[in-house]
C-alpha cells in the first residue's frame, strides 16, 4: 500500500486548501504543508488544463532545496465557463457574477497537480464536467451570504449547500471539483514512490 511505499519519503503538500490538506489524511499520506507565495499569472493564449498545468509547475519554482528523499506537490484549480476561465472570487458581488454565469449551464473544473524530485517533475491532470439548474437569484445570494465563496475556484464548493440543490449532474471526478483528483495522485505518487 502507498503509506508503507512512502516511509523512507518525505511528501511536501504546498497548498494552503484544508480540502486538499484532508485528502492527503484520508487517503493516509504522511506530509508536511509548506506554502510560499507566488504571484499566479500564465499567458493569455492559454486554456483549460494548459492554464492549471502551468500554475502547478509555476508554484513548484519557489523550492529550490529538495532533497533525494522529498516529493514536493503543488497544485492549481479553475473553472472554466465558456472558454473563460474563472479563479476564485474577490468579493461579494463577484461570487455572485460568477454563479449567475454557471446557473442553467454546464461548466468544466479543471486540475492540475504538480510533482517535483530532485530527478524529475511531473504533472498530472483532470476535467470534470458539472451542470447547474438554474439558480434562483435568492439561492445565490443566500449561499454567498452564509457561505465562503472566496477561496474556491468558480465562487462555490460541490460539497456545500449550493452543490446539493444546484448541481444535477456531473461527467468525471467528484473528488477534482472538491479540489483534488484523489486517484491520480495515489497513482502517480505509488508510481515515484517505487523508484
Amino acid at each position: 500500500m502507498l503509506h508503507d511505499i512512502l516511509q523512507h519519503k518525505e511528501i511536501i503538500l504546498a497548498s494552503g486548501s484544508p480540502r486538499r490538506q484532508q485528502f492527503f489524511k484520508d487517503l493516509l499520506i504522511p506530509f508536511t504543508t509548506d506554502v510560499r507565495p507566488v504571484i499566479e499569472t500564465y499567458p493569455n493564449e492559454l486554456k483549460g488544463t494548459e492554464i492549471t498545468d502551468y500554475l502547478a509547475k509555476l508554484k513548484a519554482t519557489v523550492f529550490t532545496e529538495l532533497t533525494a528523499k522529498q516529493i514536493l506537490i503543488t497544485s492549481d484549480t479553475i473553472v472554466s465557463n465558456n472558454g473563460k476561465a474563472m479563479g476564485k472570487p474577490r468579493t461579494i458581488n463577484e461570487a455572485k457574477e460568477m454563479l449567475v454565469s454557471l446557473s442553467g449551464k454546464t461548466h468544466s473544473v479543471e486540475t492540475s497537480v504538480c510533482f517535483t524530485t530532485t530527478s524529475q517533475q511531473k504533472i498530472v491532470h483532470s476535467s470534470t464536467q458539472v451542470t447547474f439548474k438554474v439558480l434562483t437569484e435568492a439561492e445565490i445570494d443566500f449561499y454567498v451570504e452564509n457561505y465562503k465563496p472566496f477561496d474556491k475556484a468558480g465562487g462555490y464548493a460541490i460539497q456545500e449547500w449550493i452543490g446539493f440543490i444546484g448541481i444535477t449532474h456531473i461527467e468525471g471526478s467528484y473528488f477534482n471539483v472538491v479540489g483534488l483528483p484523489t486517484h491520480l495522485v495515489y497513482e502517480t505518487l505509488t508510481e515515484l514512490a517505487s523508484v
